[in-house]
């Protein structure tokens, strides 16, 4: 009699068990892999170099990714990028954009760009978006702000959040310029988030610094324009369509009679106001003359070279503030007892003067 151990084995036993198909693994490796995120090729300084000045716009791309890094590890190749560019930069007309939330800004830019576009004019935008106080990261972005602009072959729109920059200017926005300029393009305009400490920081890198204002929205929604009216070059009163067209035009007046209380201009330009429509695009093209007339006669008398000399001491200030903020917070001694100095003055052992000099004394190891 046989055992059970030889039923099974015995092909023709009811107790033998048939070897099933075999069953295909749960998940897809092949499919697994092509989804796995990719560590980013780090090209060489050559590459970089050879990419940006040809006008490779990812590879420009890249390039500013690169230097807007707070890595360590980043920062090496980053200032040799810098570096190498420096001499092909500073032949672009650099325009700086503020105005207050509502004045139509990026509606402006998107205008203002595609006409620029149209006369063959290639130019790089550099928003300075609002930052999330949680995510740091841009709360707008370009493809929902400048959705033409962002798709012409002859424009680069570039958005960077705010948070964690002096000023609330998007950290290396200088840099920026820099590379930009190097990759060809001939027009930069900055747009800030219009409050503040942002406007006086453009104005330190721009040529020229226009102020967007809307008619009718009353001085408690414009509050910050008196201080930076004393900055402008030019006043556009946007939205001057349908129904607005009259208020526009009231405007304008009311701020050419208000612009002549102002001290003059050391370069002798008498700022000017335009009223346009952003929506209908009318008005646009007098802007841009009004700047071409703005460089022709700053260039003529010099103030010009004297004004991109007092940015590079400003760029050599603003990289020295910089690097100690960044050296700081990437110490390793501050990061590890930023928490317990924190902790200190939350339950009121410190208070905020007292932890700043202890978080310092770590910094500077004085004690």
């Amino acid at each position: 009699m046989m055992n059970d151990k030889e039923n099974i084995n015995d092909k023709n036993s009811a107790l033998k068990v048939n070897k099933g198909i075999e069953q295909p693994p749960s998940i897809n490796e092949k499919a697994a892999n092509a989804f796995k995120r990719k560590k980013p090729v780090r090209l060489s300084l050559e590459e970089y170099l050879q990419g940006i000045l040809s006008g490779n716009i990812t590879i420009l791309s890249k390039a500013i990714t690169l230097i807007e890094s707070s890595l360590q590890s980043d920062n090496e190749l980053a200032q040799k990028i810098i570096e190498g560019c420096m001499p092909h930069s500073g032949k672009s007309i650099r325009i700086g954009i503020t105005g207050v939330p509502g004045a139509g800004k990026s509606t402006f830019i998107e205008a203002f760009g595609k006409f620029l576009t149209g006369q063959q004019k290639k130019i790089a935008v550099l928003a300075v978006d609002p930052s999330s106080s949680i995510s740091k990261g841009s709360l707008l972005g370009d493809k929902t702000r400048m959705e033409t602009l962002a798709v012409d072959p002859l424009a680069f729109v570039r958005p960077s959040p705010a948070a964690g920059s002096l000023g609330g200017v998007a950290k290396k926005t200088r840099e920026i310029i820099i590379l930009c300029e190097a990759a060809g393009f001939e027009i930069i305009l900055i747009e800030t988030v219009g409050v503040g400490q942002s406007e006086i920081a453009v104005h330190s890198m721009v040529d020229f610094f226009l102020l967007l204002m809307i008619a009718g929205a009353g001085d408690e929604l414009q509050g910050i324009k008196r201080g930076i009216i004393e900055m402008c070059d030019a006043m556009i009163i946007n939205k001057a369509d349908g129904d607005n067209i009259l208020r526009a035009h009231g405007a304008k007046v009311q701020y050419e009679n208000a612009l002549h209380l102002f001290p003059q201009k050391p370069g002798g330009w008498l700022p000017r106001v335009l009223a346009v429509s952003s929506i209908n695009r009318t008005g646009i093209d007098k802007v841009w003359d009004m700047i071409l007339s703005y460089i022709e006669m700053m260039t003529e008398n010099g103030f010009f070279r004297q004004k991109r000399d007092e940015q590079k001491t400003q760029r050599f200030y603003d990289a020295v503030n910089q690097a100690l903020f960044d050296s700081f917070y990437n110490s390793e001694e501050v990061k590890k007892q930023l928490p317990e100095i924190e902790k200190l003055l939350q339950n009121k052992v410190l208070n905020s003067y007292q932890a700043a000099e202890a978080l310092l004394r770590v910094y500077f190891k004085k004690g």
